[in-house]
């Protein structure tokens, strides 16, 4: 493991929300507890350990997760103090690597490269993670990010793992090509179409048969995925490059009258942050998922970077009205893109040129 080009880690907080909920209520601690909000549409944020048990996880339905646990204990999420705890966290990793791609609020990759005793190292801040915050964290080495990402989920909670790109081939050779980030359920559901099921089956697939079936950019690029191949590079600086409301109803929302005041109010949302932060972007678009869960985006970009009111309102609405959804809707949305890029002298690209994904 020494002939490695880079070491990297990847620090992955263990059930993050709820762990730091059971410290301001450690009379939960050892019982389902399950973070979501209180709507009949929320889903769950983060599950205890002892809720997975019963099939609960992150992005479970909560009404469906009251069914498969009656028994557990559901918190209200609080973000402002979870990013709190967040920073707290990231200081700790901070003090002890210099190069440190944050990922979220739970989760940092490490670059370990050129230690004499990286494992000592991962260790060192696992420990120190704990003693400052009193959170674990479980951590997986490897060649790459992609390596290191999929150790640390294997043996969570509390985990240390490290692999070569070999050793994990062999161990999730069986494994579903789903258990590697970026391999949705769609993409799993049409290899399986194609008799592919596990990823050793799908690392073996020629090239060519995999660009017939996905395109000649990701045909190929899922095989590698799947021999745990992944040349990226930690980003240091990882600055959003876009900003974003949008909420879900608790009932579908039907006409435009029911959906510009919703449409109003996350705009302000959105252009107090942008003003707040000094940032701006020329792309505005909207977000809208219907009532069968069908998901379109509409964008248009503007002569001018724009962050206030009264240049973002605007666009947004006649996108809107534009799109006009005839069906009801469940989610809405708003967004500004290409933050603090330089203003380009191209004239501005024609309503709906760019869908943005949010």
């Amino acid at each position: 493991m020494g002939a490695w080009p880079h070491v990297y880690a990847h620090a992955d907080m263990d059930a993050f929300y709820v762990s730091v909920e059971l410290q301001r209520r450690p009379e939960l601690r050892g019982k389902p507890v399950v973070v979501a909000g209180g709507g009949p549409r929320a889903v769950v944020t983060t599950a205890s350990y002892e809720a997975r048990k019963f099939g609960v996880f992150s992005a479970t339905p909560a009404e469906r997760a009251r069914r498969l646990c009656p028994q557990a204990i559901f918190v209200t999420p609080d973000f402002e103090h979870y990013r709190a705890r967040s920073r707290e966290v990231m200081a700790v990793l901070r003090s002890h690597v210099e190069r440190l791609e944050v990922v979220g609020l739970d989760e940092a990759y490490m670059d370990l490269t050129g230690l004499d005793r990286h494992r000592a190292a991962a260790r060192r801040v696992k420990s120190a993670v704990q003693e400052a915050t009193g959170l674990c964290c479980s951590i997986g080495i490897g060649p790459n990010k992609l390596v290191a990402k999929v150790a640390s989920d294997a043996d969570k909670p509390d985990g240390f793992l490290e692999l070569s790109a070999a050793g994990a081939r062999e161990r999730f050779s069986s494994s579903s090509p789903g258990l590697i980030p970026g391999i949705g359920p769609k993409t799993v559901a049409r290899l399986e179409s194609h008799g592919i099921s596990t990823l050793a089956a799908l690392g073996a697939q020629p090239d060519e048969v995999l660009t017939a079936w996905f395109g000649p950019r990701l045909g190929p690029h899922l095989a590698a995925l799947a021999r745990f191949e992944d040349q990226r590079e930690l980003e240091l600086a990882r600055v959003a490059k876009s900003e974003s409301r949008e909420t879900t109803f608790d009932r579908d929302l039907r006409g435009l009258d029911e959906m510009e005041p919703v449409l109003e109010r996350l705009t302000t949302e959105l252009c107090s942050t942008l003003v707040e932060q000094g940032r701006s972007g020329r792309t505005i678009g909207i977000k809208v998922r219907f009532d069968d869960f069908r998901t379109v985006t509409r964008a248009q970009t503007v002569e001018r970077a724009a962050a206030e009111m009264g240049a973002v309102w605007p666009v947004a609405l006649a996108l809107l009205r534009r799109l006009d959804p005839a069906r009801p809707v469940r989610l809405l949305g708003v967004r500004v893109a290409g933050l603090d890029e330089e203003r380009r002298d191209a004239p501005a690209a024609p309503d709906d040129q760019l869908s943005l994904s949010f």
